[in-house]
């Protein structure tokens, strides 16, 4: 049996997001194919993701140099706890399954926050002498994006910094099998939106009996 992490970000529902319809699509039809596994949602902006703040800086460096979680104030605890959950969680799982919009060439800031959650010294990747090393093994990504233009191929495919970032990401810290759905050009296509839509769903339903 495998765990796999549904984690969404967007503030939106699946009927009104391009993303968390297509997103749906996928779990429901790895789900059917792998009734065996755990699935977990993830919801982003339903999850208190604590930022990189003094506290937690502070924290970090107080227990680094010996100090113990107790020493800690209270708003510390409750921050270091709650990150501590979601890295335990994530580094627990075996495959993750990303949706997303995509704003502003990029991914919603919570994506960012969660990344940073994960993303852990001595937990996902170590320094060594030849360079950083990821400390995941074993297991894979799919990420599902969608964007009002075209940033897959193209003209301006330099400007998309969501799934390409993601992936750069969870290479470093070991996480190589990746793969992306892009839904895109819903701004451009009007009436066809739509079918851009259920065309995306059918190749989401495509990749989950193979993911």
């Amino acid at each position: 049996m495998s765990t796999v992490l549904y984690i969404t970000a967007h503030p939106g529902n699946a009927e009104a997001s391009f993303s968390l319809g297509v997103g749906e699509q996928f779990v429901q039809a790895y789900q059917a194919a792998n009734p065996q596994d755990k699935i977990v949602h993830v919801d982003l902006y339903n999850r208190t993701i604590p930022q990189i703040d003094g506290d937690v800086l502070g924290a970090w460096g107080q227990l680094q140099a010996g100090g113990s979680f107790d020493q800690l104030t209270a708003p510390q605890q409750e921050k270091i706890s709650l990150l501590n959950q979601l890295l335990e969680e994530f580094m627990a799982a075996d495959k993750y399954v990303f949706v997303t919009p995509m704003w502003n060439f990029s991914y919603p800031p919570v994506v960012k926050a969660y990344i940073d959650a994960f993303c852990v010294r001595a937990k996902t990747f170590k320094y060594t002498e030849n360079g950083p090393v990821g400390l995941l093994h074993n297991k894979k990504a799919f990420h599902i994006q969608a964007s009002g233009g075209i940033y897959s191929e193209g003209p301006v495919a330099e400007r998309e910094n969501g799934s390409r970032h993601l992936q750069t990401v969870l290479a470093f810290i070991g996480v190589t099998d990746f793969e992306s759905l892009f839904v895109e050009g819903m701004s451009y296509a009007g009436d066809r939106a739509p079918q851009i839509k259920a065309e995306a769903m059918g190749n989401a339903r495509l990749a989950a009996s193979k993911f």
